[in-house]
């Protein structure tokens, strides 16, 4: 329940205020709206909105039925006369009302962000994406240009791309990044701090949740020997100290901050809100905590704020792993259960975590 969607809740409130639920699920329905403020703070408002529509359908009824009335009895003229006064007055009282009713509902629907939060969430949050869809566009255009100018020409040494971040899962080359990094590529390679640069392809999807997983195939790439960090399972606490390395330039840049809500843009369970300045180019890339524990993958940032930014929680990462096809694995998918930064100081930590941590280039 607690990656419920707003639209999916909307629609479960529905079915409780019809009446259509069981004794069993009307109970599990409150006792979610108990145990999720933000959820009942929904269902308050969704419940007025309702109330307010139908009384103001029940005034456009009764309009019509005064209508109906008067057409099917015509009378006498001072009769009509009589009614159509009668009708006249009802109908402004009933205008009136209605307007009113209307423009109540929809200035409370406007002041708590009804109507502008599914906009937001499309907007705001996905300006990180958005951004990146710039650059894959200027990136495509400057090929082209590229390519035409080069006719019948020796193709281009240093092909132009564009780039975000991924992280090493496993050691024998998996590798986790953002959907939105890989989608539509022609190709994709890794690149290490050491300049080494290896071929990948990408095995699984994950459109809802922004993750793509990937496989070094290049016959150059050599196992490595482990995986220094873990991967945190449970929820963090909001206030905790965390950090990143990614690449939102040709180097590998370092950030910190703090771990600021428990929920990622308009309540959605299936990230945290985090305090670390962010760039396209840190699309995909960890989220660690003191320990040295992966607790996040950084998906996109809230327009307008600085230092709002979001990251999908571990958790779901380690969900969508569970969910890839066996055919799909060349080999099976292990986490490294032994963490090696944990008792090292923050320089350090960062220090041993830099090869493992790639520029995602995607041409």
């Amino acid at each position: 329940m607690s990656s419920m969607r707003r639209n999916e809740f909307i629609d479960w409130a529905d079915q409780y205020l019809r009446g259509e639920l069981s004794a069993g699920d009307r109970f599990a329905f409150e006792k979610f709206c108990q145990d999720y403020p933000e959820f009942q703070q929904i269902f308050e408002e969704h419940r007025r909105f309702i109330s307010s529509w139908k009384e103001t359908e029940q005034r456009r009824m009764f309009k019509m039925s005064l209508q109906q009335e008067s057409l099917h009895h015509q009378a006498p003229a001072k009769a009509n006369t009589g009614i159509i006064k009668i009708w006249k007055k009802l109908q402004m009282n009933a205008g009136v009302a209605a307007a009113v009713a209307l423009i109540s509902v929809f200035s409370t629907l406007w002041l708590t962000g009804y109507f502008t939060s599914i906009k937001k969430a499309s907007t705001d949050y996905s300006a990180l994406r958005r951004e990146m869809n710039t650059v894959k566009k200027n990136v495509n255009e400057q090929n082209r240009k590229i390519q035409n100018i080069n006719s019948g020409k020796e193709k281009s040494s240093t092909p132009i791309h564009f780039g975000a971040t991924g992280f090493m899962l496993t050691r024998d080359g998996y590798v986790v990044t953002n959907y939105h990094v890989v989608n539509g590529a022609d190709s994709v390679h890794l690149q290490n701090t050491k300049g080494q640069a290896f071929k990948a392809q990408i095995v699984y999807s994950d459109i809802e949740k922004d993750l793509a997983i990937l496989h070094i195939s290049d016959s150059t790439f050599k196992p490595l020997k482990t995986v220094p960090y873990t991967f945190k399972r449970q929820i963090s606490d909001i206030g905790e100290d965390i950090y990143t390395i990614g690449f939102p330039r040709d180097e590998a840049v370092y950030g910190q901050g703090y771990l600021s809500s428990n929920t990622g843009y308009a309540g959605d369970t299936i990230a945290y809100q985090i305090s670390i300045p962010i760039n396209p180019g840190n699309s995909g890339g960890p989220v660690l905590d003191n320990r040295g524990n992966i607790i996040g993958i950084i998906s996109g940032k809230q327009k307008g704020i600085d230092g709002a930014g979001f990251a999908i929680k571990t958790k779901e990462l380690i969900e969508t792993l569970n969910r890839i096809p066996a055919d799909s694995l060349k080999g099976n998918v292990v986490l490294s259960t032994k963490n090696t930064l944990s008792n090292l100081p923050r320089t350090e930590q960062i220090k041993k975590i830099q090869d493992y941590i790639y520029i995602v280039k995607v041409y």
